[in-house]
């Protein structure tokens, strides 16, 4: 047995990026079937940030981690590239990454403003934007843009579970 601490290898911190990436999806799911619309998106106003930040962060901190096997594949980048390596953990991470960073520095900004926009709109018509209909036609742009935003925004933190999951039964195999 090594005398080197565990401690100064990068497996304590992978298992730690992975629970934190895959915790923080179950949580967000947890928040909107809990939380009334307003709370919740007065919540995703506060969290969202830091959320889509931790998706992007995350699985490059998990492929910089990464474990290597004694006669397999390298550890850390080297080894995401490693054929055997190929599917079950270079693309999930990948994906986690890419599904992360589109929400972060695209998605956030664009339903950030078309927040900022529909509360412009609620002030001039008088009438809350989740109000029952009808809209104004200016109303009515802004929530469908709003809603196009965030349905995209949830289908890339639906890849972004998924991803999650399969990097997890990849790991769970290797710890097995």
């Amino acid at each position: 047995m090594s005398g080197r601490s565990i401690m100064l290898t990068g497996a304590p911190y992978h298992i730690l990026a992975y629970g934190s990436l895959f915790g923080t999806t179950l949580c967000t799911i947890i928040q909107f079937k809990t939380l009334p619309t307003l709370q919740f998106s007065e919540l995703q106003t506060k969290t969202f940030p830091w959320y889509f930040g931790l998706q992007t962060t995350l699985p490059v901190a998990l492929a910089v981690t990464l474990p290597g096997r004694p006669f397999g594949p390298s550890s850390g980048i080297r080894g995401l590239f490693d054929p055997a390596n190929r599917w079950g953990t270079m693309v999930p991470l990948v994906t986690a990454f890419v599904s992360g960073l589109a929400n972060w520095v695209v998605l956030l900004p664009a339903s950030k403003a078309c927040i900022v926009e529909r509360r412009k709109q609620e002030a001039k018509d008088g009438k809350r934007s989740w109000d029952p209909q009808p809209h104004s036609q200016e109303m009515a742009a802004l929530n469908k843009k709003f809603g196009m935003l965030h349905g995209i925004s949830s289908l890339l933190n639906v890849v972004n579970f998924v991803a999650s999951v399969v990097y997890g039964i990849t790991l769970a195999a290797r710890i097995h």
